[in-house]
């Protein structure tokens, strides 16, 4: 037992039950991959009261670990966009604490099949059209070469390393910098953009309007295909490739009628997401690895042979790539 992480939820509870006056029964809404986690306090239904018990979302994150202002920031940035937001209704930043509005707890990942994805595939790119739309630089911190380049290392670091056990050779570590060098090169060149950094639909909620976005706290100005990447090559649900090209093409589609910078050539486009996708999955495996390893969260690892075949034709597309593929057929020592 983490006693730590115990006199914390103690003290969040008995802060947000203070704030709400009252004294709500208290449930495990999720604990994300990072030191998050979260806390659904449902309230009793009022006399006279219909429709279904009042409910909020006690934050705990832990302040010297993740930055709080900036949740509550970008989450009223989002709100001015349009964006179905939690609310941020109080804080304790000093401690960590923060209590938010409840999406419910239905997410699209939950949702998710043949028949309604290309609704919800529809709504998730609408939003993030809107949120692209507000975008203004020098508002949020730049996602500029050096943080790109920084978790790019992280497949070195920590999938090849760590979780491969394997140190590659002089020749394959220069063929992993030049590829690096190329991804890094495109990614950097394409116009900017509010990024989400983590636009998937484990973090969007199926609630009214649609979709509700949460997890938004790491928010960049960034590639303007970076959410794109996100959203339709998913960490823990795949599609075949011809659903998503013309998802992609419904979003570019609309983008460009809405003034946003995408181009008006479709196959640029689809190349600049092909590479901006490699570096987060190339980063996905790196990050996957480190919390298993880390942070004791194993689970992840079952879901990284998803982003080597994500990689798979971008690798074989580019010769700068194609040193990486024998490194990807690796498996554990």
């Amino acid at each position: 037992m983490n006693r730590p992480m115990d006199d914390r939820r103690a003290d969040l509870e008995q802060w947000a039950a203070q704030v709400l006056d009252a004294r709500p029964h208290w449930e495990i809404a999720s604990a994300d991959a990072s030191f998050r986690r979260y806390f659904r306090a449902t309230l009793a239904p009022r006399a006279g009261d219909h429709g279904p018990a009042p409910s909020y979302i006690a934050m705990d994150a832990p302040p010297e670990r993740e930055d709080n202002r900036a949740f509550a920031q970008i989450a009223e940035l989002m709100a001015d966009a349009g964006l179905n937001v939690p609310r941020v209704l109080a804080t304790d930043f000093q401690r960590g604490f923060l209590l938010i509005t409840d999406l419910g707890r239905r997410t699209f990942l939950d949702v998710l099949d043949d028949d309604n994805a290309h609704a919800l595939f529809g709504a998730a790119s609408g939003a993030l059209i809107d949120w692209q739309c507000a975008s203004r630089a020098g508002v949020l911190p730049d996602y500029d070469r050096a943080t790109l380049a920084a978790e790019l290392e992280l497949f070195r670091d920590w999938y090849l390393a760590r979780h491969l056990r394997y140190t590659p050779s002089v020749r394959e570590q220069a063929d992993i910098d030049r590829a690096f060098v190329f991804i890094l090169d495109n990614v950097c060149a394409q116009p900017k953009v509010y990024v989400h950094r983590d636009y998937m639909p484990r973090n969007l909620m199926v609630c009214h309007p649609l979709p509700g976005i949460i997890d938004f706290q790491d928010a960049r100005y960034g590639p303007v295909t970076y959410d794109v990447a996100s959203l339709f090559r998913d960490a823990f649900i795949s599609w075949p490739a011809a659903r998503i090209d013309a998802w992609v093409r419904h979003y570019w589609d609309a983008a460009r009628d809405r003034g946003l910078p995408v181009g008006d050539d479709f196959e640029r486009f689809r190349h600049d997401l092909a590479l901006m996708g490699a570096q987060r999955h190339l980063k996905v495996l790196g990050i996957f690895a480190r919390i298993a390893y880390r942070d004791g969260k194993p689970r992840y690892l079952s879901d990284t042979p998803r982003f080597v075949d994500y990689l798979a034709p971008v690798v074989q597309a580019y010769d700068a790539l194609a040193p990486l593929a024998p490194l990807l057929e690796r498996r554990p020592a």
